[in-house]
């Protein structure tokens, strides 16, 4: 895989256009954490509100949501998104981050391993399952990053959560040497709910196995209903910038695409631009609703669970 070089600090230049509100869909590349992603596409885009709808890992490709301008009040909403995982978990050894970079911890023997022993034990980690997330994780623990403690020599065990794997299919199987050990290597495609860690279902996998495990390549193809063919790479931002035409998906489509939509009628929409409260249609309904005026406009981002719907956040 080419690695993109990571971006060297420099000041925000003033705006030189205007980039609409907005989604951008980016193929992050290996090397960059999210952080640096965004601070590039700000440079882009010619704003400084831009944001993110969930880390990618530095090691991690692929689908890297961002909201821009007023979008990023999309961005809440989207967080909680189901995925779509490419990965290659390596059986037969554990590491200190369950990933490819962190240190070798343990090795095991593999001659034991099967086909159908490692499709059995996939078997026990999909559907709703209780996950432990990776100690290494951005998960806060009295108030410090997981992995800030990891760092600083303490030992964090996180509690269990509540996860869904819908889909963990084994696409291919195949044993090798790595530095004189033999390892059992695994491509997998995975759809996950949100909050699930696919290095510690690599680290699961391993320890159901009794013989470690850990993450080797990971990319996200997909964050709800936006894909990879959706995606653009840096180099592609690049040029679409100097020609003015940064390839934003706009805030009403993007929010068509992606949630429930009600229709307002016009005083419906005055009033829900005010703030005001209007009646759900109907009530009980969990989910966000992506409110819209008579002539395509989103006004809103509505809670319909009681019968009145309030807004969770008004765009106009």
């Amino acid at each position: 895989m080419r690695m993109t070089p990571r971006p060297t600090p420099r000041l925000m230049p003033p705006p030189t256009m205007t980039t609409p509100d907005g989604l951008l869909i980016v193929d992050k590349p290996a090397g960059w954490t999210s952080h640096d992603v965004v601070a590039r596409c700000r440079r882009l885009c010619g704003t400084r509100k831009v944001g993110h709808a969930g880390t990618l890992d530095p090691m991690a490709t692929g689908v890297l949501v961002l909201g821009i301008n007023r979008a990023t009040k999309l961005l809440t909403f989207l967080v909680g998104c189901d995925k779509t995982y490419a990965a290659t978990i390596r059986l037969g050894q554990s590491t200190i981050t369950d990933d490819a970079e962190g240190e070798v911890t343990m090795s095991h023997d593999v001659q034991g391993l099967s086909v159908e022993s490692v499709a059995q034990a996939v078997a026990g980690l999909t559907g709703e399952i209780a996950q432990v997330p990776s100690s290494v994780s951005a998960i806060k623990v009295g108030g410090q990053r997981s992995y800030a403690r990891v760092r600083a020599g303490q030992d964090v065990v996180l509690p269990a959560r509540a996860v869904t794997v819908s889909r963990f299919d084994i696409l291919d199987q195949r044993t090798r040497t790595v530095a004189g050990h033999r390892v059992w290597d695994c491509d997998v495609i995975v759809d996950v709910s949100s909050g699930t860690y696919v290095r510690a279902l690599a680290r699961d996998l391993g320890a159901a196995l009794g013989v470690g495990g850990h993450l080797t390549a990971l990319r996200r193809t997909r964050v709800g209903r936006f894909g990879l063919e959706n995606a653009h790479s840096l180099e592609d931002l690049e040029v679409a910038s100097e020609a003015d035409d940064i390839p934003v998906i706009t805030l009403a489509d993007a929010a068509r695409d992606s949630f429930v939509v009600r229709e307002l009628t016009a005083p419906e929409a005055i009033a829900v631009g005010y703030g005001q409260r209007i009646p759900s249609k109907p009530a009980g309904r969990t989910q966000p609703i992506a409110a819209f005026a008579p002539q395509g406009r989103l006004v809103a981002m509505l809670d319909e669970s009681g019968t009145l719907a309030k807004a969770h956040v008004v765009f106009t």
